[in-house]
């Protein structure tokens, strides 16, 4: 197995899994949610939640040493697909073609009653 990747900055891990392993040139970042990594309290709303996901997975990305610009694949999980348009245009702002590619999925729910979690993989390259 890879390096774990936790720790200070980092949205904790809610359940017995790393926030993210590096194995070679790939990070493999857990699911990430709209929660604030000091409180572990969601943020309100589906938009602010996406927004702070998004913030949580650039700290993850930026603690394995890898940015935005790295990552390859990103899989969205949503509790109602009412909200894609919203996460879409959020996501849009991080994210610069060529951009990664992605799955959007609709879930019955998500850990502490969340509505948006985002999951990558990332490569570095060179």
């Amino acid at each position: 197995m890879g390096k774990a990747i936790n720790g200070t900055g980092v949205a904790p891990a809610i359940g017995p899994y790393s926030a993210a392993i590096v194995t070679g040139d790939l990070l493999f970042c857990s699911g990430q949610l709209g929660m604030d990594p000091a409180t572990g309290d969601l943020r309100d709303g589906v938009a602010a939640q996406a927004e702070q996901a998004l913030v949580n997975l650039r700290a993850l990305l930026a603690a394995a040493g890898f940015g935005v610009e790295h990552v390859v694949k990103c899989t969205i999980f949503l509790t109602n697909l009412a909200d894609f348009a919203t996460v879409n245009e959020i996501y849009g702002r991080t994210f610069s073609e060529p951009y990664p590619a992605r799955s959007t999925v609709q879930v019955a729910g998500l850990p502490k009653g969340g509505l948006v979690e985002i999951e990558a993989i990332a490569q570095r390259v060179g």
